[in-house]
């Protein structure tokens, strides 16, 4: 180190350091010399410390050293100041997580957490603090420090676990950018008048989402080799956005799997008894109440139960940054009993009403990962704070199980709570929480098997499956998807498993979307092949009539339906009066039996003259376009074509995939890049010792220079996974780098 270097970092060491007192910076140094990291030979980080809050500390160190941009990054999302880095564009999406992540309500329930809990609280702070004094080259962009009731802004684990009832950022931004909404408020309704529950329909366009969620498998010993549970973990979220990681304690600690950055349980994982895989869910958790205003006396109110209730207020001030400068905007947001009003629809306004952080939802997350087995699991089931999240289950004494949803609302049955309700009348209040034995659930079903991919729990296990008729509507609205039939097919025809089986079903690539659409495509064109718009379509048509609907980066077929798909998925997914309640699967079948030669003809011709266009021919494969490339190491990737990329040969879940790879072509990009799907997978197998294997996108460390940063790429392409490191004599014989936090 020459000798200008260190007087540049002492010049910038106490800008950041005179923000910790001596008193703090001596004890997290000597708290750092109880918790070891081994770094393996995959730069994974395995935590160890004497106690759980030692554990905390340490893991949260290991995720800076790995990633501090995106630490920081879900912080500022959760706190409702990404505005502050990003700019004045996302105040609304700022101002929605203030609304509903209540800063004042996490710092209440940090005051009157029990005196373990403060203890892990304060551990992930120091974690933090400590990275952020030690490493002065990698400076917050906004968090100078972090404060021990962050955490309580984020309880259940999910990628972003706020419930508005279908209410969106959009309804939020229409409500409050008026500049004065009492004067927009409706005239006074008499007190004797009353009305019938008004069901709005939304009728508003579908747009092509981001396809998201995750699988999750069980196999119960019954079905294995060994006669071990196996459990599949995998989630599908933007890449990078859990990385793998181990903590471990003296205190009965011992958790493995994937954390989001900056949380400090392990949300997907396992430890020496059982392993749990969280699938997002759509159990109604949240509701929009239809509120009349009656404005009088220059006051607001809503009607209650044939009375006038006043409407609170609070201001809420959103910082934004605005060239080099930070400005800010007030918004007075309205609030009922039920909840914050997020919108107005038909002269009513809507509030929602919602669980959205929750202080036993964090202790739930937290006592999860030590738990020993079925029952144990159960009992931490019953907190009934997950609100976000399904739950694929399994133990060392070869259970599985499952749970659609946890927190679930008890509701009467005689409205829709798929719409907004009646808010003037309690009886749409909420009735308590089901019990999880109340709830859609599975214990070791006869089939031997449960799978979930954000779809219908009614197929979970087969045959063996929950009943429909036995349970409420908003209890599991989740319809049908191509992954969820596609996990069926392939657990179905495997009579007995193993951990190497198990890996193989999960990045089974049949498209089951596709022998739906290409034969409709196919009849199509046989109806239409005289005309002389098509007659350009006769070889590719080919192509797809004889293809096997499996992705592959060879396939020409693949590359022409996917390209295809994408421009009919507007039409094909499209809200009608007699269908609007269909799911994924139903509506693509409507779509192939009621889409006319020229609706589905057309978009192949389009992806013909594109397809020439960008690469100078359209018979090209998967592969070729459909890319792997990781350049920067931050938040919002940047690709380029002529930089370096890896083929691939998975596609989106929106077609059936089980290994999901979302790509578009960005920023201009001639080629696909991947940036949302598979990210950190794992098949763990439950025996006298744990068995796992697991991969991760890319490499778990975020810095181009590091040798972490891409070196699970290739293999990630493939499907090849690595051994798991559990037993830390495993991990001794494996270890690149062993040192205290701050070493």
């Amino acid at each position: 180190m020459n000798n200008k270097f260190i007087f540049f970092l002492f010049l910038y060491l106490p800008s950041f350091a005179q923000n910790f007192t001596a008193t703090e910076i001596a004890a997290w140094k000597k708290q750092a010399q109880q918790i070891t990291i081994i770094r393996d030979q995959w730069g994974i980080a395995h935590v160890y410390g004497k106690t759980d809050a030692d554990a905390v500390f340490g893991l949260l160190y290991a995720q800076c050293e790995d990633d501090f941009k995106r630490v920081e990054n879900n912080y500022l999302e959760k706190l409702g100041r990404l505005s502050e880095l990003n700019g004045e564009a996302g105040i609304y999406e700022d101002l929605l997580n203030r609304i509903n992540l209540d800063s004042a309500g996490a710092k209440t329930d940090y005051l009157k957490s029990p005196a373990w809990l403060k203890k892990l609280l304060q551990a992930y702070a120091d974690g933090i603090n400590y990275y952020i004094y030690k490493n002065p080259t990698d400076p917050p962009a906004i968090l100078k420090r972090f404060q021990p009731w962050f955490p309580l802004l984020w309880t259940d684990g999910s990628i972003g676990a706020i419930s508005l009832g279908g209410l969106t950022t959009n309804d939020l931004k229409k409500f409050y950018a008026s500049a004065d909404r009492e004067a927009l408020a409706v005239a006074p309704i008499p007190a004797e008048s009353s009305r019938d529950l008004v069901i709005n329909k939304n009728k508003e366009p579908y747009e092509d989402p981001l396809p998201s969620g995750s699988n999750g498998f069980a196999i119960s010993g019954k079905k294995t080799s060994s006669g071990n549970a196996i459990l599949y973990i995998n989630p599908h979220v933007t890449f990078y956005f859990r990385p793998e990681i181990q903590m471990q304690s003296q205190e009965g600690l011992n958790a493995y799997g994937a954390v989001t950055w900056g949380q400090f349980f392990i949300y997907q994982g396992f430890n020496p008894y059982c392993g749990w895989m969280h699938t997002s869910s759509a159990v109604d958790v949240a509701d929009v109440y239809e509120e009349t205003i009656v404005k009088k006396n220059n006051k607001l109110y809503y009607q209650y139960n044939g009375e006038l209730r006043l409407l609170t207020r609070k201001t809420i001030t959103v910082r934004f940054k605005k060239g080099d400068q930070q400005e800010s905007k007030s918004f007075q947001i309205y609030f009922t009993h039920h909840g914050p009003v997020m919108g107005e629809k038909d002269g009513k306004w809507l509030t929602v009403k919602a669980n959205n952080r929750n202080l036993n939802g964090l202790i739930q997350s937290w006592l999860r990962t030590k738990a020993k087995g079925l029952e144990d699991f159960k009992k931490n089931m019953g907190f009934l704070q997950n609100t976000s999240n399904n739950t694929v289950f399994a133990d060392n004494k070869g259970n599985i199980a499952y749970w659609h949803g946890n927190f679930i609302p008890k509701r009467d049955p005689k409205y829709n709570w798929e719409k907004p309700v009646d808010g003037s009348t309690s009886a749409t209040e909420w009735k308590g929480l089901h019990t999880i034995d109340q709830s859609v659930h599975l214990y070791n079903p006869a089939s031997g098997w449960i799978q979930n991919c954000n779809s219908t729990p009614f197929t979970a296990a087969g045959p063996a499956s929950p009943d429909k008729k036995n349970y409420p509507t908003y209890m599991a609205p989740d319809g049908e998807n191509f992954r969820g039939i596609n996990a069926v097919r392939v657990l179905e025809r495997v009579p007995v498993f193993d951990i190497d089986k198990v890996i193989e079903a999960g990045y089974d690539r049949y498209l089951s979307a596709f022998p739906i659409l290409i034969p409709a495509l196919v009849k199509a064109y046989d109806s239409q092949s005289a005309d002389s718009n098509y007659q350009s379509l006769r070889e590719p048509i080919e192509i797809l009539r004889k293809w096997d609907y499996y992705s592959a980066e060879q396939s020409v077929a693949t590359t022409l339906a996917i390209e295809w798909g994408q421009k009919i998925i507007t039409a094909m997914m499209r809200s009608e009066e007699d269908f609007e309640d269909l799911d994924q699967v139903d509506r693509t079948k409507r779509f192939a039996e009621k889409a006319s030669p020229k609706t589905l003809l057309d978009p192949l011709v389009a992806t013909i003259k594109e397809l020439n266009t960008r690469f100078s021919g359209w018979k090209i494969g998967w592969g070729e376009i459909n890319r792997y490339q990781r350049l920067t190491g931050n938040v919002n990737e940047k690709f380029d074509d002529n930089a370096p990329s890896l083929p691939v040969g998975m596609a989106a879940s929106t077609w059936g995939s089980l290994p999901s790879y979302v790509s578009r072509n960005m920023y201009g990009t001639k080629k696909r890049y991947g940036f949302n799907g598979n990210s950190f997978i794992c098949a763990v197998e439950f025996g006298k010792k744990i068995k796992a294997k697991s991969l991760l996108a890319g490499g778990v460390n975020s810095q181009p220079s590091n040798k972490h940063f891409g070196d699970q790429a290739e293999m990630y392409t493939k499907g090849i996974f690595k051994e798991v490191l559990f037993y830390k004599e495993d991990v001794l014989k494996n270890a690149e780098r062993t040192y205290h936090p701050g070493q």
